[in-house]
C-alpha cells in the first residue's frame, strides 16, 4: 500500500514538473484582439458611435467586409487596423480587369489617407466549386499589383478568407 502511494506521488511530481516545463515554453505576448464590424442588421449605431465603442474598449483592429464610405470616413485618423473586404461578386471583374483593380485600390483605399489599412481580404469564405473560386487568385493578384504600385505594398497584404465547410478529405 505505502508503494502504491509513492509511486502515485511520484507521478503527480513527474505530472507537475511536466506541467511547469509546459508553461516555460510559452511566450507571454500582446493580445490580437480585434472585432467584425458587420453593418446588416436593424438598429445598428452609426459609424462613429462604432468606432468610439472600439476606442473606449481599447478594441485595436477591426474587420469590415465591405468598403463602405462612411465606415471609413468615421475610423479616419483613428489609428484602428482595418482588414477590409472586396465582394465576392466583384472578383471576375477584379480578376478580368486590371483597370477595375487600380480604380478599387483608388476609391476604397486611397481615397482615404488617414485610414489604417493593414489587410484587404479579397472575397469572403469562397467555396472551391464555387464559380468565384475561378477567380480568386487572379483577383487578389491584381489587387496585389494595384497596392504595390500605389506605394502600399508594405502596408497593407492582400488575403483570402475560405468557406469552413470546405474541408480536404483525408488520404487513405
Amino acid at each position: 500500500m505505502a508503494t502504491a502511494l509513492l509511486h502515485s506521488f511520484d507521478s503527480m511530481v513527474v505530472a507537475m514538473l511536466l506541467f511547469g516545463l509546459l508553461l516555460a515554453t510559452f511566450q507571454i505576448t500582446g493580445a490580437n484582439t480585434g472585432v467584425c464590424y458587420g453593418l446588416l442588421g436593424n438598429n445598428l449605431p452609426p459609424p462613429h458611435e462604432v468606432i468610439d465603442l472600439y476606442k473606449h474598449n481599447n478594441i485595436p483592429r477591426m474587420r469590415i467586409y465591405a468598403p463602405v464610405p462612411e465606415v471609413l470616413q468615421a475610423l479616419g485618423g483613428s489609428n484602428i487596423e482595418l482588414m477590409v473586404g472586396v465582394a465576392n461578386e466583384d472578383l471576375y471583374n477584379l480578376a478580368t480587369n486590371m483597370g477595375t483593380a487600380y480604380a478599387w485600390v483608388q476609391n476604397n483605399i486611397r481615397n482615404y489617407p488617414t485610414v489604417n489599412f493593414r489587410y484587404i481580404a479579397v472575397g469572403n469564405e469562397i467555396n472551391p466549386p464555387a464559380w468565384e473560386a475561378n477567380y480568386l487568385l487572379g483577383a487578389m493578384k491584381n489587387i496585389h499589383q494595384a497596392i504595390s504600385e500605389s506605394g502600399l505594398g508594405n502596408q497593407i497584404k492582400v488575403s483570402t478568407a475560405f468557406s469552413a465547410a470546405w474541408r480536404i478529405l483525408p488520404s487513405i
